[in-house]
This record gives C-alpha cells, sequence and structure tokens, in this order.
C-alpha cells in the first residue's frame, strides 16, 4: 500500500486521493474557489497543521464522501518525495 505525505507527520492512502492542487494557483479559478467554499462550508476541510496552507488533496476515504486535506508543502513536494514506508 502506498501512502503520501502532506507533512507533519501526516499520511493518506495514496488510492485514495483524486488529485493534488496548489493553493495558489486555484486562487484565479472561481470554481475552484467555489468548490473549496462549498466544502468548507459542509465541514469536509480538514487543516491539521495550523500553518499557511499551499496545497489541498482531495480524497475519497472508503465509505465517506470527499475529503479535503490541507497541507503546507506544495503540490510537486508531496507527489514527488520519496516513499520509505512503500510495500509494494
Amino acid at each position: 500500500m502506498n501512502y503520501l505525505y502532506l507533512g507533519d507527520n501526516e499520511l493518506v492512502r495514496a488510492d485514495t486521493v483524486i488529485g493534488v492542487f496548489d493553493l495558489d494557483h486555484c486562487a484565479y479559478d472561481r470554481r475552484a474557489r467555489q468548490y473549496l467554499k462549498r466544502a468548507q462550508d459542509d465541514g469536509l476541510v480538514l487543516d491539521a497543521f495550523g500553518q499557511i496552507p499551499r496545497s489541498f488533496a482531495v480524497c475519497t476515504p472508503p465509505y465517506q464522501t470527499q475529503i479535503v486535506r490541507l497541507s503546507p508543502l506544495p503540490p510537486s513536494a508531496i507527489v514527488r518525495r520519496p516513499q520509505p514506508w512503500d510495500n509494494d
């Protein structure tokens, strides 16, 4: 099972991740802003870091709706970071 590291000891299963997005780029896109606002209003945004987020991952955990997980790392660091805990 593969995992993505979102920063600050936070891991998510890679097979539950729909995508990792840059918050700076999404700030200019009306639909992305609407999606994030609606997710926040519905209580689906998880911010466990307490830092300024640089990206977010949209995840679909088993038996739940989509969850938006904020991360202080840029998307490039999340998707390219080596995963020593992979055990394929």
